[in-house]
């Protein structure tokens, strides 16, 4: 039987590359017929796969990392119909089975199928319905016909495949939040959080036309990736206040929009910033908001968390104004985003290059023997995209 390495989750803050069965068309004693295996091209690190590896979700021990996948088809169950061997395809995050009523209504990111536990399933991550992670030579896809992204042309695709490997999630995530906090052009918008996905955010919002990127965060590095394609910064870290900072830029202590990229992890701002405050940043873009403005939340929140600062934390309970939300008449849209939504118009605005993605967000190649460094320096705020390489292909493109 062919061999097969994924990366895999140990303990908090350990991560290993380890031998793992080879995908099969199969999903427990079932065919999978609907399905397809991948060689996978690319796969990348994503601070969702971080929050598991720090050990503040209940992912058990051994479960294979990773969800963002970009691959080659090398075999097809027998009722695939329209994706074929040797085809160059984005997988899309989020698991879908194209059948149920969400899926229907282009809500994939809450399919009713495809986990057994609540909606929604993704590669490679806790509660998400068991499936293994792509961060990994092969992986299983199912339901393919639906679910995967064919790539037009191959050799183009390589030539652009350190963009187009950020749209298995964060330029869909980034380009949802700020489609969901409105952002048209002429906009101001503020995005918290200077990671990959707060600057796919960031330049999606350019894509959509926005007037002025704001970018908020404390690490010195990110907020210089931010810079360096146009943003202006906020440094969460400084005693003056956001909204001071935003004064500063915009002429007034408010934007039309706003983006949470941080999530549950967020810290407090000002004196408060080493300290875990993991209301602050959604209670922050509420303060910063124009009145009938919106605020979209791609940020991930969970429903446990082990590590939080306290009870109520650990269950997902945040103590959050939604008072002043509610009397600035705020829009909220949080959850998975649906990435098929998104994924195969951003493709074309890669392919006729309306955006650099791969530059905005700093994409470094590693090598899968390179994963746990890779993890290591994510985690203390390295300013880059990490994209694994499982074969060895993306360097000779």
């Amino acid at each position: 039987m062919a061999s097969n390495r994924g990366v895999t989750y140990m303990g908090p803050g350990v991560v290993d590359v380890q031998s793992i069965d080879f995908p099969k068309l199969a999903l427990g004693a079932r065919k999978c017929e609907h399905g397809v295996i991948l060689k996978i091209v690319s796969t990348n690190i994503c601070g969702s796969d971080q929050h598991m590896v720090r050990g503040r979700t209940t992912a058990p021990k051994g479960i294979v990392l990773g969800h963002e996948i970009t691959g080659e088809v090398i075999e097809t169950g027998r009722d695939v119909e329209f994706i074929k061997k040797g085809d160059l395809v984005s997988v899309p995050f989020n698991i879908a089975c194209g059948r149920c009523r969400n899926c229907k209504e282009r809500a994939t990111g809450v399919c009713l199928n495809v986990n057994p536990a609540r909606p929604g399933a993704a590669y490679g991550y806790v509660d998400m319905g068991g499936w293994i992670g792509g961060q990994a030579e092969y992986v299983l896809v199912p339901y393919a016909d639906f679910n995967l992204l064919k790539f037009p042309d191959k050799d183009r695709a390589m030539a652009k495949i350190r963009d187009l490997t950020c749209l298995s999630d964060i330029l869909p995530t980034g380009y949802h939040g700020a489609v969901s906090a409105g952002v048209v052009a002429g906009s101001t918008v503020y995005v918290a959080g200077a990671g990959p996905v707060g600057l796919a955010c960031a330049a999606s919002c350019y894509l959509l036309g926005a007037a002025v990127v704001i970018v908020g965060d404390l690490i010195p590095e990110r907020l210089a990736q931010a810079r360096s394609f146009g943003c202006e910064t906020v440094d969460v870290s400084k005693k003056v206040s956001v909204a001071e900072q935003i004064e500063q830029i915009v002429g007034v202590p408010e934007v039309d929009c706003a983006v949470d990229c941080v999530g549950f992890e967020a810290r407090g701002h000002g004196a408060d910033a080493s300290h875990e405050a993991p209301a602050t940043v959604l209670n922050s873009l509420m303060e910063i908001t124009r009145a009938a403005g919106a605020i979209g939340i791609p940020g991930l929140y969970v429903t446990d968390d082990p590590g939080g600062i306290d009870e109520n934390a650990r269950l997902g309970r945040l103590s959050i104004r939604i008072g002043l939300g509610w009397a600035k008449s705020h829009v909220f849209t949080t959850g998975q985003c649906p990435v098929m939504k998104y994924n195969r118009q951003l493709m074309q605005a890669i392919l006729y290059d309306r955006i650099q993605i791969a530059k905005a967000v700093n994409v470094e190649v590693i090598r899968l023997d390179d994963a746990p460094r890779g993890y290591k320096d994510f985690d203390k705020g390295a300013a880059k995209k990490f994209v694994l390489d499982p074969h060895g292909v993306i360097g000779e493109n």
